[in-house]
């Protein structure tokens, strides 16, 4: 059975901003929620938000051609920062709009790593022969009710990515499935350096017809390569994610594999995830 290859991606980035809804029922989930650990919302910092839910940035990513065409049959929704307003089941949001046959689930309390636990799953999903096509959505808006020095500091902006895999090469475009972009691995470790390394990543990232894209947040030396693409600041999970589904089918036919490394600032753990043409 071939791997998992991207069929499609979306990008969104600092959507308009809505008024706060349910503002009441908001900040008394938010007082319960933060009462026992000696904090209380601050409404002054709630109401600057932009107020763009997770419901939000999904509807705008499955607008795009590419997503909203899709019918997978498992869906997965990842972040690292909650909803503004916590009241809306948002994978199975998702999967409604996308057919409703998918199983779905979220992945979250993970910081950056969730979109990498994310690809691991979708893969031995397929190669269990329980999907044969997959949206992974990477999401990120920045209304909270506390200080959060991530946020604020950065700062961020609320951002969202969505990536269709399938087997094969991309949907519709009589590429061959030599071509297509696929999932090969995803795995992580102590440093940037350790994750990039030949042991690791199983090959040496200095080889030719590699691309290195780099995350916002590593620091530190890494294995040298022959082409490095640098994300720019302004996001947390989503950054690599972005990047990817704007320059996906750019990336494919310009490099043989693409290796995606980021540093979790809050765990300092490095995750890395290897695409590569033609290769399982």
């Amino acid at each position: 059975m071939s791997g998992l290859a991207v069929r499609a991606a979306a990008a969104v980035r600092s959507p308009e901003g809505r008024a706060p809804e349910d503002r009441p029922a908001a900040l008394d989930y938010f007082r319960d929620l933060l009462t026992p650990f000696g904090e209380k919302p601050d409404e002054e910092l709630l109401n600057r938000g932009a107020h763009v839910q997770h419901r939000d940035l999904v509807d705008l990513l499955v607008a795009d051609e590419g997503v909203g065409r899709s019918r997978p049959e498992l869906l997965v929704v990842t972040h690292a920062l909650p909803d503004v307003v916590p009241f809306t089941a948002v994978a199975p949001h998702m999967t409604d709009r996308l057919g409703g046959r998918a199983a779905n689930f979220a992945i979250a309390q993970q910081g950056l790593a969730a979109p990498f636990t994310a690809l691991r799953i979708a893969s031995a999903y397929h190669r269990a022969g329980r999907a044969s096509e997959v949206v992974i959505a990477v999401l990120e808006q920045t209304t909270l009710p506390t200080p959060f020095p991530l946020v604020q500091d950065t700062p961020l902006i609320d951002s969202a990515a969505a990536l269709v895999l399938g087997a094969g090469g991309e949907a519709g475009a009589g590429t061959d499935a030599e071509d297509g972009l696929r999932f090969v691995r995803a795995h992580s470790a102590a440093s940037a350096a350790e994750a990039l390394g030949a042991d690791a990543l199983g090959r040496d990232i200095g080889e030719d017809g590699t691309l290195l894209v780099l995350g916002p947040w590593v620091t530190g030396d890494v294995p040298e390569s022959p082409a490095v693409h640098r994300v720019a600041p302004g996001s947390y999970c989503t950054s690599l994610w972005l990047e990817l589904a704007d320059h996906w089918q750019e990336w494919r036919e310009n490099h043989r594999r693409i290796v995606l490394c980021d540093t979790d600032p809050r765990s300092g753990r490095s995750h890395v995830a290897l695409f590569a043409r033609g290769e399982g």
